[in-house]
């Protein structure tokens, strides 16, 4: 929302309403002028800031994709040991039961 500048009656009466315009205009220039600037500066700025943001979450991203791949293994190794435990267990317990069975047989 632009300021329009406005100066003192004594100011236009001192140096007369037309010069006291075209200073008010003059400022009002520079006034848009900065205005334009300091805009295009943040928006500068913004996208900047955008790159860096979407950059940052790209990289935490493949730290958690490498991290839960990591997890994922580590889990999948260990249902692996445990798989060979179960299956030497049961073949313990087969090994048991069938020599039992024997045993009973020759009774």
């Amino acid at each position: 929302m632009p300021v329009t500048a406005k100066l003192s009656r004594k100011f236009y009466e001192t140096f007369g309403d037309e010069l006291a315009n075209e200073l008010v205009e003059w400022f009002n220039q520079v006034d848009a002028t900065y205005r334009s600037d300091l805009r295009e500066l943040n928006e500068l700025n913004f996208a900047r800031f955008d790159a860096k943001l979407e950059q940052r979450v790209a990289d935490l991203r493949t730290e958690i994709q490498t991290g839960l791949a990591r997890l994922e293994g580590g889990l999948l190794a260990r249902i692996g040991l445990a798989e060979g435990h179960l299956a030497r267990l049961t073949l313990l317990l087969w090994v048991g039961t069938l020599g039992t069975l024997i045993a009973l047989l020759k009774l």
